[in-house]
């Protein structure tokens, strides 16, 4: 199966195939850290689309086709003015996880008391 060359093309396929059958299309994304090369792959099972990217701005393309393919999953048919503001929205930051405890090695799991617990529990055995 060839690889898209432009990402326009390739968004507006895979919308059309997962508008066409929902529940049947998925998608699959790979990263190849030796090539530096990431491949997206939305299929069917009839229809295969493919996009290859080495560039590291089309990580917020694929953000964006992560939110179409969510939105359309929750709220089903969406409007197309829905997707050009989705197309046209810059994708939002995650906000940094707050760190938790101060030694080293314990992360929020451990700060939340679990593996304390955990270990009160294997001294009563």
């Amino acid at each position: 199966m060839p690889y898209y060359e432009s990402w326009d093309v390739f968004y507006q396929k895979a919308e059309e195939l997962f508008r066409a059958d929902p529940l049947n299309t998925r998608y699959v994304t790979k990263y190849r850290h030796c090539d530096g090369k990431l491949v997206l792959k939305v299929t069917d099972d009839r229809v295969c689309l493919k996009f290859r990217t080495d560039q590291a701005q089309d990580l917020k393309r694929l953000d964006k086709l992560n939110q179409l393919f969510f939105m359309l999953t929750v709220h089903g048919e969406i409007t197309d003015s829905a997707v050009a503001a989705l197309a046209s929205e810059p994708a939002a930051p995650t906000p940094a996880s707050p760190k938790v405890g101060g030694s080293k090695g314990k992360g929020a799991f451990a700060a939340s008391g679990a593996v304390e617990k955990k270990k009160q529990r294997g001294r009563r055995q």
